[in-house]
């Protein structure tokens, strides 16, 4: 930046669909984005959360106000590559201190081309989404900073809403890849790759499962070919209304009896596989520290979360499917504005919660689930072929 003036060059400022701006300095590379602006809460972990896939399309903001202290490294990433459409932080760390540390947050996102800001007050951003409601938003920096207000007011409002967008084509993996378990097999697990993160199938390789993750776009005459002894479903970003060819195969899922688990995304389209509807948050849940009590046990988690829809199923009691799967009640409950967190088929070996329990970043109070899930299939595998089981039992127990 030589010869430049740095203060003009560094420029930046974040515009939301309302046409509230703010102005800060550019982060990472320079030019300009667009997508959803979401808030995440956590102090911790922002390298798994810029490389966790369920951020695609998603500028997100983080309200603690120091980041980048500990730089990045080559083990905490989620996946292959950053996400984020955009990253706003208030103040970036200076200096990198980590003994782990293999670079800088900033140099990394310059490095694959993501444009951010720094320097604005985040929680003046916060509130103003909290009140509002989740926007589209753009961040412009470099030349695209000097841009007249109209235009780059107007880049945002042809930008596309969240609602309605299937996304998972673009995080899923082009090509089915095989893990082998850790210690002895207990059997196989086909994994719907709608965005997985690379610890969840790091614990289910822990547990004894043969691990075969698929693409999104695979057919059922292919899915059902590997023979899978359950079946997961992953996180992943984008409308679960949008869904509807994922949704038809968890329903052939749910008709063969298989075991099912489904995090996140696959917890919204269990939600609709077993014929409940789903609706876009105000401004959704993000972060490491959401408050989910379990319903099995009483017990209330700190768990990590990143969603922006939910299933609309009743929180009180049991309910019947709508589509015709039988008994069904809602197992985790989010204690801050009770949004269903978890859901349970009560004549069905399937379960699925709305959380990330693989704490990626965040704390590992719900870890147990995959014990939980794994004590399910092994319940099945011993019990004769033949349909649909009831396992209640099997999901209601303890740690």
């Amino acid at each position: 930046m030589a010869g430049q003036d740095r203060s003009r060059a560094d420029a930046a400022v974040l515009v939301l669909e309302d046409g509230t701006r703010y102005p800060g300095a550019a982060y990472g590379a320079r030019g300009r984005t667009v997508g959803e602006a979401v808030f995440s809460t956590g102090m911790t972990g922002y390298q798994e959360t810029i490389t966790d896939p369920s951020y695609a399309g998603q500028i997100v903001l983080m309200t603690a106000p120091h980041i980048g202290n500990t730089g990045v490294n080559d083990e905490d990433p989620e996946s292959g590559r950053i996400w984020v459409a955009g990253f706003v932080v208030r103040d970036p760390s200076r200096t990198v201190s980590n003994h782990r540390a293999t670079g800088s947050l900033d140099d990394d996102l310059d490095g694959q081309g993501i444009v951010g800001i720094s320097g604005i007050d985040t929680r003046a951003v916060t509130r103003r989404l909290r009140s509002v409601g989740v926007m589209r938003a753009g961040i412009f920096s470099g030349p695209d900073a000097a841009l007249d207000p109209a235009d780059q007011l107007a880049a945002v409002l042809g930008s596309e809403e969240m609602a309605g967008q299937n996304l998972s084509a673009r995080v899923s993996t082009p090509e089915l890849y095989r893990m082998p378990a850790e210690g002895e097999r207990i059997g196989s697990v086909a994994v719907l790759d709608l965005g997985v993160k690379a610890s969840t199938l790091r614990y289910l390789t822990a547990r004894g499962f043969e691990v075969i993750v698929v693409p999104e776009a695979i057919s059922a005459e292919e899915f059902f070919a590997l023979a899978p002894d359950a079946v997961f479903f992953s996180n992943g970003p984008g409308d679960p209304g949008a869904s509807d060819r994922h949704v038809a195969l968890l329903r052939e899922v749910l008709e063969r009896g298989l075991p099912f688990f489904g995090i996140c995304f696959g917890n919204q389209l269990l939600g609709r596989a077993l014929g409940y509807d789903t609706y876009k948050l105000p401004f959704g849940h993000r972060g490491i520290n959401q408050p989910v009590v379990d319903r099995a046990t009483g017990r209330t988690e700190i768990t990590a979360h990143n969603h922006g829809f939910a299933v609309a199923a009743p929180t009180e009691g049991v309910s019947e499917s709508p589509a015709g799967f039988g008994r069904v009640e809602v197992s985790h409950l989010n204690l801050n504005d009770d949004v269903v967190e978890g859901l349970r088929a009560l004549d069905l070996p399937a379960f699925s919660v709305q959380y990330h329990p693989e704490a990626a970043a965040g704390p590992h109070d719900a870890n147990y689930l995959f014990d939980r899930f794994r004590e399910l299939v092994v319940s099945a595998l011993r019990e004769p072929q033949g349909g649909p089981r009831s396992t209640g039992e099997a999901q209601g127990g303890g740690r």
